[in-house]
């Protein structure tokens, strides 16, 4: 019986490994969007996650909601706010509630110049 018991324990720890290194190592798509940055919020109860959103389109029609886990990109982010950017960002599967709030993660920020000003 106890033999049973740690293997089944044994299972289920190897199952759980394997599916968080899935759901944290393997991305869903990969990409980079551009638009305005009109808010980077730190945000949660007990556990507190960097979240942002862009504008995608006049008048705040189409809006993208990422989460962000590097602090060098947190730092350019805050510099950034209310001008037009350009994220590289990761899609993931499924994501924890330690990591953010959404399945996008960025992975870097660049200042851009705006289409609209042109």
């Amino acid at each position: 019986m106890k033999k049973i018991l740690s293997y089944t324990l044994l299972g289920l720890t190897i199952f759980l490994a394997a599916y968080f290194a899935f759901v944290y190592y393997v991305p869903y798509s990969e990409g980079i969007r551009s638009g305005e940055l009109i808010k980077i919020s730190r945000k949660g109860m007990l556990i507190k996650t960097w979240e942002g959103e862009i504008s995608q389109g006049i008048s705040g029609a189409q809006i993208f909601s990422f989460s962000v886990l590097k602090d060098d990109v947190i730092a350019k982010l805050k510099e950034y706010q209310g001008a037009y950017v350009k994220v590289t960002y990761i899609e993931r599967y499924r994501t924890f509630f330690w990591l953010g709030d959404t399945k996008y993660f960025i992975t870097g920020v660049e200042k851009e110049s705006s289409p609209h000003l042109n």
